[in-house]
This record gives structure tokens, C-alpha cells and sequence, in this order.
């Protein structure tokens, strides 16, 4: 038994199946052989009856009981009987159960060796199986009436057990035959079976089969990165730790997923490409979707889900941190050629002259202009850095003059600086090193902060006051990297604080994408960020 279940799973199989197939045909064979020795049985106990009922309604049986000697009749026709239909005994005998004809002559005169009271008290035929001075024998009981219907004896015909054998026996071959050729086929369909598992198991034993699946489970779930398995029909049919941590519950399939539009046209196919940036909650996500393909046909998709929220962050950050350095590394160029403008005056002895300069460029400078009505230092900072950088683009940024924000108001500034910096940074893409104004204003009361921020660029037609803020929309020629995110985590900070962001045309002129001169002054954002979070 141990070498059985040591043995390969093809082994295994075929042995399981032989075992199978033997007993389901020993089985069958066992139930055909008794069915048909019950039928035997019931055939021959009939035949025993009918020559039993034929010969007690012979008158001369009648007649004979009258004599002295029933014997000398009874005895000489029941042999005849017995010869000529094939039964192994015909017995007769009276009411009192005495013998007058039975095929040992010897035992003529004396009382039957089966019981056949039943018979004489009821006047019913009988058939069974019983064992009498011959052997077991099935058989046949009848009475024998007079002619006024009295009963007078009983006639008993029976076929030994051994003649019904015989003739079993003698069907039996054919059903062996039988058996052995299903015995064969089945072993044929075994062997095909086995080989087929085979096939479909690439020859690989249960344990090894377990542990590909091991290794497949510890990886799925030991990756950082989201992984989502989708069928043909959309259904979900895989997925691992890490894409339940971004993406929450998920439904049966992708149409009852609870998430953007975006994504789902991304996850369906409907959105290609490759890297696909979009939002989910809080995360930035980036989404790859991969057709799989099982021995060359198509069977889904996997989408992969890499989390990129910090790496966001921090691109921000660093740009935020780029910018600031540049506005530096701008004004300390600036102050060098200020100061060599000092010396030379000095060196001139134009002393008059330069202290008339030193007074005009540190009267009111704009930083000292932003510090005085932005005084929390990460915003003001944030200003003075997107200053910079219009600056180097052309254009030009103002800080209104209803701007104000205290120290303290915005407590963490990470949304603040998320929401001006956005709408900052696409103003100044709009104008597109064009040259022009942004005027930007910024004010903390008790309901938050608001923000305005216009441009005198092409402004925005109305169909696109709402797309807008979609994620993945964007006017800009392609660039490298993940586009058309920035109003998009705008709205969505304004939105989780309880807030809005909205957009509006100036009015005035300016031109389309095409060119050409259209009624447009610039696009006007206003938002909304309140101080706390809503319950």
C-alpha cells in the first residue's frame, strides 16, 4: 500500500481507476449472475408446478386412489413423467401424506420428507426450495381432488439445485466474455485519462503542485505593488493584499467597483495605454493593464496598482524647493549686480548717487510686501517661489492687495500650499511663457482660507469649466510623466475639507488653441478650503 501512495499521481490514477473498473464490472457480474439464477429458480419451480397440475388432474391418478394397491398404477406413470419431461423426482402421495409413487421404490409406503400440510389443509399450489431424500431440489406442490372436490393427495415435482447450476453455468461464458472485453475497455479509458491528467498537470506530482501554488499565494501576497486578475466578462478573480489596501472592498466585478469613472475606463479597457495616473480617495495611483494569455488564448487581464501618493508629494516638494532656490539663486544674482552698481558709484566718488540708489532698491521690495500680508512662512515662501518662476517665464505675479493670512491660521499648511500652488502653477502654464499678469489673492478668516487666482491668458471656453478638474485632463502638449493631476487633487483636497473649487472666464480677449482671436480675458479660479475637516 505504501508503494501505491508513494507512487507518481499518473500511477496513482491508473491503479484507482483499475480498481474502479473491477468492481463495477465484478459488481454487474455478480448481479447478472444472481438475477439469473433467481430466474432459473422461478422459471424451473413453475415448470415443477405446471407437471405436478397436469398430472394430478389425470383421471387415472383420480382412480387410482380407489384401488387397493394405488402404487402399482401411481408408481409406473409418475416415472413416465419424470423421463419425459426432465424432472429429477415426481412423488405421490394421500392425504395422510403416504407415499404411492416416488423415483426410490424403496421409500414408497412411507411418509413424505417434506411437509406438505400446507397443501393439503389449504388446497394451494405451492413452489420453494426445499432439501428431501434426493437433495435440494426447487419444486412444486399440488393438490389432488376427487370428482366432488375433495382433496385425496398431493402431487410434488422437483428439479435438483445442481441441474439449475448446471444450466448457469453453462450461460456464463458469454457473460465473462462480456466482462473481460468492458474490463479492457475500461482499463484503455484509464490509461487515456491518466495520460490526459497528465498533460493538463505538465507532469507535475500533487506535492509539487502544492507547492507552485505555495510559492504562487507567498508571492501574490508578499508584493508591494497592487495586483488585480479580471476574466473576459470583467469579474474579478484575483487579488492580492496590497490592491485591497488601495482600492478598499471590491465588488464581484469591475462595474460594481466603488470607484471614479476614470479608473474604471482604465481597469475595462476603455482608457489604454500604459502608466496610467489616476485618483482613488486620497492615493495617486498608477495602473498598468496586461492581457493574459493560457497556451494561446486569451483568458483576461492583470492590472497592476503601484501606490505613488509620496511620490507625489515629495515631486512636489522638490519642485516647490526647486522653484524657491531658483527665486534665490535669481535675486542673489541681482543683488551682486546691485552691489557692483554701489561700488562703481563709490569708486566714482558719486556718493550722493549711491545712496540714492541703496535707498530706492531696499525701500519696498516685493518679498517685503508678500511677508507683511502672508505671514504664515510656508505660504509666503510657496509665493515668493512661484513669483520666481513666473518671473523667468515672463510673467509677472501679484499678490492683491485684500490679501491676508495670518501666522498660525492655517495650522498644517499642506493643503493650503497643495491648493495655491496648483492653481498657481497651471496659471502660469496657461499664459505659457507668453508673457502677462497672475494676480493671486489669499485670505484666512474662521471659514478657511480663500483662495482667487486670475490670469490674463486665453481663458477657458464653458464647455470646459467642469473637465477641467477631471484627473488625466490636460492642454498641454504631451510632456514626460503623469499629466492633468493638478486640479484634480485640488478639488479633491477642497472637497474632503468640506469645500470648492470652481472656474470662471474673465471675459476680455485673447486666443484659442488654434490661434485665432476669440472673446477672453484670462480664467479665474476661486476655492475654498475650510479650517477643519467635516465629521
Amino acid at each position: 500500500m505504501r508503494r501505491v501512495t508513494d507512487a507518481p499521481l499518473g500511477t496513482q490514477l491508473f491503479v484507482l481507476q483499475t480498481v474502479i473498473v473491477l468492481l463495477a464490472v465484478g459488481g454487474t457480474a455478480g448481479v447478472w449472475a444472481g438475477h439469473t439464477r433467481e430466474q432459473l429458480d422461478a422459471l424451473h419451480q413453475q415448470r415443477a408446478l405446471a407437471i405436478a397440475q397436469s398430472v394430478a388432474a389425470l383421471p387415472q391418478v383420480r382412480d387410482a386412489f380407489r384401488l387397493e394397491n394405488p402404487e402399482s398404477v401411481l408408481q409406473p406413470l409418475a416415472l413416465s413423467v419424470q423421463h419425459e419431461t426432465g424432472a429429477d423426482y415426481v412423488a405421490i402421495a394421500n392425504a395422510q401424506q403416504k407415499r404411492y409413487a416416488h423415483p426410490n421404490a424403496a421409500l414408497i409406503g412411507k411418509r413424505l420428507s417434506t411437509d406438505g400440510t400446507a397443501v393439503l389443509r389449504t388446497g394451494r399450489s405451492w413452489v420453494g426450495t426445499e432439501t428431501g431424500t434426493i437433495g435440494t431440489t426447487v419444486r412444486g406442490k399440488t393438490p389432488i381432488r376427487d370428482e366432488y372436490g375433495n382433496i385425496i393427495g398431493l402431487v410434488s415435482v422437483g428439479v435438483l439445485q445442481t441441474t439449475v447450476t448446471g444450466q448457469l453455468g453453462g450461460a456464463l461464458p458469454p457473460l465473462i466474455w462480456t466482462a473481460l472485453a468492458v474490463l479492457l475497455a475500461g482499463l484503455a479509458l484509464a490509461a487515456l485519462i491518466t495520460a490526459r491528467v497528465r498533460r493538463q498537470t505538465f507532469g507535475l506530482e500533487p506535492r509539487e503542485i502544492a507547492a507552485l501554488l505555495e510559492q504562487r499565494e507567498g508571492v501574490l501576497h508578499g508584493v508591494k505593488e497592487g495586483v488585480l486578475a479580471l476574466d473576459l466578462a470583467g469579474r474579478v478573480t484575483l487579488v492580492n493584499d496590497a490592491a485591497r489596501d488601495l482600492l478598499g472592498d471590491l465588488g464581484a466585478d469591475v462595474s460594481s467597483m466603488p470607484v471614479s469613472e476614470r479608473m474604471r475606463d482604465v481597469l475595462t479597457g476603455a482608457d489604454p495605454g500604459e502608466d496610467r495616473v489616476v485618483l482613488h480617495g486620497d492615493r495617486v495611483l498608477v495602473l498598468n493593464r496586461t492581457p493574459v494569455s493560457v497556451r494561446g488564448r486569451h483568458r483576461g487581464w492583470v492590472v497592476t496598482l503601484r501606490d505613488r501618493t509620496e511620490l507625489v508629494r515629495l515631486a512636489r516638494e522638490l519642485d516647490d524647493t526647486s522653484s524657491a532656490t531658483e527665486a534665490l539663486r535669481a535675486q542673489a544674482h541681482e543683488f551682486a549686480n546691485r552691489m557692483h552698481t554701489v561700488v562703481g558709484l563709490l569708486e566714482l566718488g558719486e556718493h550722493e548717487a549711491a545712496i540714492g540708489f541703496i535707498t530706492r532698491t531696499t525701500g519696498g521690495t516685493y518679498a517685503t510686501g508678500l511677508r507683511e500680508r502672508v505671514q504664515d512662512p510656508t505660504l509666503a515662501a510657496l509665493l515668493l517661489a512661484k513669483s520666481a518662476e513666473a518671473a523667468e517665464r515672463g510673467a509677472r505675479l501679484v499678490l492683491s492687495e485684500d490679501s491676508a493670512v495670518p501666522e498660525g491660521a492655517l495650522g498644517d499648511p499642506q493643503d493650503a500650499v497643495l491648493v495655491v500652488g496648483n492653481l498657481v502653477a497651471n496659471a502660469i502654464d496657461a499664459l505659457d511663457g507668453a508673457g502677462g499678469t497672475i494676480e493671486v489673492s489669499v485670505v484666512a478668516d474662521a471659514r478657511g482660507l480663500h483662495v482667487r487666482v486670475g490670469d490674463s491668458g486665453p481663458g477657458i471656453t464653458p464647455e470646459l469649466v467642469e473637465e477641467v478638474f477631471r484627473e488625466g485632463f490636460t492642454t498641454k502638449a504631451a510632456h514626460s510623466g503623469p499629466r492633468g493631476l493638478g486640479l484634480a487633487l485640488t478639488r479633491q483636497a477642497c472637497l474632503r475639507r468640506g469645500g470648492w473649487v470652481r472656474v470662471r472666464d474673465a471675459g476680455g480677449t485673447g486666443r484659442d488653441a488654434g490661434g485665432a482671436v476669440r472673446e477672453a480675458g484670462g480664467a479665474v479660479f476661486t476655492a475654498l478650503l475650510p479650517a477643519e475637516v467635516r465629521a
